[in-house]
């Protein structure tokens, strides 16, 4: 009972407090008219091939709800948007289901509407191996977000708060699964040296969840019938730095899920050009299908394609992955921050780019 009311709130909160007040710093990277594209526009391809899914679009929708019956048919409407565009999916955490044998049903319904998609499943880096592999199980998973949510935790009255061993438990988890395990921040991004301790645990697939979008902090708080702090509010590696950060510390192999708080398709432009595989969204496709349905949301993500293909042609781009080699401008604060992290910028474009 306590477990479904919590995932209830959620959503509720998600809804009423929306993304931010952090921001992504995705505005801060412009682009530069390409005027001799040399392409004609039925020749752009916008499918990518990633986790072993060929995805007809570069999105999925990442981690949401789940773990409760009352939460059951927002995760099959939002498996149907997945399923009738061609994107990938994510659950919510599994942790609750596994752990306590909770309601199972919640998250079979994605892989039943998503038939042979891409499903990725989720759980807490606090889990154990066995834990893990139920949860693989349970979805029949192309792969399992392992996520990293310490910021929630300390604001969520019935959190976790030891943290104590995570890295070694992740390290286990992947030893002991088949598929890939996909390291995931929950919306406050990972820095630099987070990827690095990653990398040199054996990590290779990586989700930023950059601070800017659904801010679970702040829903803990609201929860508990707290106020954060405008920079408790704001904590977190913004996505646009954790992308940046992500591209001067990964090797060609690793595999980027860029996420947190993208909203249209100059967002997921950037993110792309920054060097994600694809490109995570969360709270638009979540209130588009609780306040008006999933047309609604199929909608959204059709407008999201025809506007793709327009930054395509206009960067002389063919498909996402060139994306990685247009020139790009960076203004504001993100300016600061590549100069304070001693990036050099045309490097650092190129980092992953070959």
């Amino acid at each position: 009972m306590q477990r479904a009311k919590r995932k209830l709130e959620h959503i509720k909160y998600a809804l009423e407090l929306g993304a931010g007040p952090a921001s992504t710093h995705l505005a801060d990277v412009r682009f530069l008219h390409n005027c001799l594209p040399e392409l004609n526009p039925a020749d752009i391809d916008l499918s990518v091939q990633i986790l072993g899914k060929r995805l007809r679009l570069p999105f999925f929708i990442d981690a949401v709800t789940g773990g409760t019956q009352a939460v059951a048919e927002v995760n099959r409407k939002l498996a149907q948007v997945a399923a009738r565009v061609g994107i990938g999916m994510a659950v919510g955490s599994q942790y609750g289901a596994v752990r306590e044998d909770g309601d199972k049903s919640s998250y079979e319904v994605v892989r039943e509407e998503l038939g042979e998609g891409l499903v990725i499943g989720n759980i807490s880096a606090l889990a154990t191996a066995e834990q893990a592999q139920r949860a693989v199980d349970m979805l029949k998973a192309d792969a399992l977000e392992v996520h990293l949510n310490a910021a929630q935790e300390l604001w969520m009255a019935e959190g976790d708060k030891d943290y104590a061993g995570l890295l070694d438990k992740m390290v286990q988890m992947k030893a002991a699964l088949s598929v890939p395990v996909i390291a995931k921040e929950t919306g406050c991004g990972i820095a630099a040296e987070q990827y690095r301790l990653l990398l040199d645990a054996g990590f290779r697939h990586f989700d930023c969840a950059g601070a800017g979008g659904t801010n679970f902090p702040a829903i803990e708080a609201a929860r508990r019938g707290v106020t954060l702090s405008y920079e408790f509010a704001s904590w977190g590696v913004p996505t646009c730095w954790s992308l940046m950060d992500a591209q001067a510390v990964l090797p060609q192999d690793a595999v980027l899920l860029g996420s947190g708080g993208v909203q249209n398709a100059a967002d997921a432009v950037r993110v792309l050009a920054l060097g994600a595989d694809a490109v995570g969204i969360t709270g638009v496709v979540l209130r588009l299908v609780v306040e008006q349905g999933v047309k609604a949301a199929v909608q959204y993500f059709q407008q999201l394609e025809e506007e793709l293909r327009c930054y395509l042609l206009l960067l002389g781009a063919q498909t996402p992955e060139q994306l990685r080699r247009v020139p790009l401008v960076v203004t504001g604060e993100t300016k600061d921050f590549v100069a304070c992290r001693g990036y050099e910028l045309a490097q650092l474009c190129r980092a992953r780019r070959g």
